[in-house]
């Protein structure tokens, strides 16, 4: 009797194992993959990178913390304020976290940097904020857009409604330099002039410009009927808080929309009523994606979801299907060829999908403003602007 209860015991352990695996997962059941996310968790850039951070895990938690009917490891690392922390940070990802998949980042400086180290890994990156070009886009993707296209989607509407010439001002790194860049030679091109001396975007030094007023007065002698600007962070609440208190508070500002975007909004308060900005999302749009969305987003969050919050729910949307048609075993390889055969994406933000030639999306932007919601103030959309993407 006491010699069978120890073969029945035994019996029973070795069907338990043989159904586990080796891998510690039930025969038959897909595994898990690791998936890296690298986002500004601490610095100028923190607010944004919390959001992109929140996006990922949104779509996780309403998917059963499954993509493409996988478990999903999701690997989280600060990228910080820019190269310096970014680097390693992508580094370890890669090299001791062996993650399959990159996604996030907030800066184009960083986004620049770590690129040598994922293509070194062979590792597919789907970016979810700010790209700047690259010559090999094989293995990367990107759900936000390119950082000139921000500024190119309203340089038209700005040459038809203001009436005399335009200030340029921004940060003085790459991400500051693309914004303002896709503004200043759409915008010219378009027939506008710019108020700058020599015809030459005005750079602030960053992270380090907390005053602006020595700007506003340049602006000022300028003779510049209206302002374009690219900020985000703190660096937009000192900016649009200083503004509303200058000699040129009464010149229209108009910026990319990450200037009032998010929680900067509710710090610069009613010092940011009126701005102008444009952005490829905004809470308010009328779509069932989105209504689904915000109405997630709400459940733990105070405010509206951001175009950051969105990108990355996108992003892990895409690796959703992607991950789904990359077979029984997805290999970083498998995941990329997969990402490269999607069709529309279906968002919050409207349809899109990936452009052929520069992996971004051909999506539409639009014109917002700040005004009176209710109770609060809220970026609404004013008019739909170009399509952008090719």
């Amino acid at each position: 009797m006491y010699r069978s209860k120890i073969l029945a015991g035994l019996l029973a352990l070795g069907t338990a194992v043989a159904a586990v695996g080796c891998g510690g997962e039930p025969e038959g059941s897909p595994g898990t993959i690791k998936v890296g996310l690298l986002a500004s968790l601490s610095g100028t850039y923190q607010a944004i990178g919390t959001d992109m951070r929140d996006g990922f895990q949104l779509y996780l938690r309403t998917h059963g913390g499954k993509l493409g009917g996988h478990p999903i490891e999701l690997v989280v690392a600060d990228e910080g304020d820019g190269p310096p922390t970014a680097v390693p940070a992508a580094t370890k990802l890669v090299k001791q976290d062996r993650v399959s998949v990159v996604t996030g980042i907030v800066g184009g400086g960083s986004a620049a940097a770590v690129y040598p180290v994922l293509t070194e890994a062979k590792v597919p990156f789907i970016g979810a904020n700010a790209r700047p070009v690259f010559k090999d886009v094989s293995r990367v993707w990107h759900t936000s857009y390119l950082s000139q296209e921000t500024g190119a989607s309203v340089a038209q509407y700005v040459r038809d409604h203001v009436e005399g010439s335009v200030y340029a001002i921004g940060p003085d790194y790459q991400g500051g330099h693309d914004q303002l860049k896709g503004f200043t030679e759409a915008f010219t091109k378009a027939g506008g002039t710019l108020a700058n001396a020599d015809g030459k975007t005005r750079f602030t030094p960053f992270p380090t410009t907390t005053n602006f007023t020595p700007y506003f007065a340049q602006i000022k002698a300028s003779g510049a009927k209206a302002v374009y600007t690219f900020y985000a962070g703190t660096a937009a609440i000192d900016f649009v808080k200083q503004y509303s208190q200058s000699e040129i508070k009464d010149l229209p500002l108009y910026a990319a929309g990450f200037l009032t975007e998010g929680g900067v909004l509710n710090a610069q308060g009613d010092s940011a009523r009126g701005i102008f900005s444009v952005l490829n999302y905004s809470p308010d749009l009328d779509n069932a994606e989105n209504r689904s969305f915000v109405a997630a987003w709400k459940e733990n969050h105070d405010g509206p979801p951001t175009t950051y919050a969105m990108a990355s729910y996108d992003a892990a949307a895409v690796l959703d299907k992607a991950i789904g048609a990359a077979g029984d075993n997805p290999t970083p390889e498998s995941i990329n060829r997969a990402i490269g055969q999607l069709g529309q994406i279906d968002s919050p933000r409207g349809a899109w999908q990936f452009s052929k030639t520069t992996h971004s999306p051909v999506q539409k932007w639009y014109l917002r403003q700040v005004r009176q919601d209710g109770r609060a103030l809220s970026n609404m959309v004013v008019t739909d602007l170009a399509t952008v993407g090719k």
